[in-house]
């Protein structure tokens, strides 16, 4: 059953409680259903994790936070779908982002080479900019969609196949 598979790499609320990025949002934390995982949390945390996994800003567990808190939906999960994009896969991820930003925007795409330079992202931003934030927001939307859409379906195919299985055995 998908819960018991997301349960097991699922943070500790008490981690999630005691993280300082989160502590500006204090009170708010301890509300009981940040905390259950049914269905209708884990298919909003997965639509809120992944698309802000997407937008590239440092601070990404906080603005998921931030969404999952008024949402009502699955605050550890929320939270650690962000993580998808890492130092590891940020630079693929990132790129087929600028890519599908190109392809919506029909500009050419544009031969780059990254340095970690102030200077190089100060630049990129007029040049690659528009096209890779576009994308990144179209990306986020999109996996968003296919996670809350497919979490949802996985779900009811898991309960359908417990029933099914407990049918048989009566």
């Amino acid at each position: 059953m998908p819960k018991n598979l997301i349960k097991k790499y699922m943070p500790d609320h008490e981690s999630i409680k005691k993280n300082k990025a989160l502590s500006v949002f204090g009170e708010l934390l301890h509300d009981a259903n940040l905390w259950h995982l049914n269905r209708r949390s884990a298919r909003g945390a997965f639509a809120v994790g992944l698309f802000f996994a997407f937008i590239p800003v440092p601070f990404q567990m906080v603005l998921a936070a931030a969404l999952a808190i008024p949402l009502r939906v699955n605050l550890p999960l929320s939270v650690a779908l962000v993580w998808i994009t890492n130092p590891l896969t940020m630079p693929p991820i990132f790129y087929v982002a600028y890519r599908v930003g190109s392809f919506v925007l029909d500009e050419p795409y544009r031969h780059f080479t990254f340095e970690p330079t102030w200077e190089w992202v100060v630049n990129s931003l007029s040049t690659i900019g528009p096209s890779f934030l576009l994308g990144c927001v179209v990306c986020g939307l999109i996996f968003g969609a296919i996670g809350f859409f497919g979490i949802n379906y996985l779900w009811r195919y898991s309960v359908a196949q417990a029933w099914k299985k407990r049918k048989q055995a009566a």
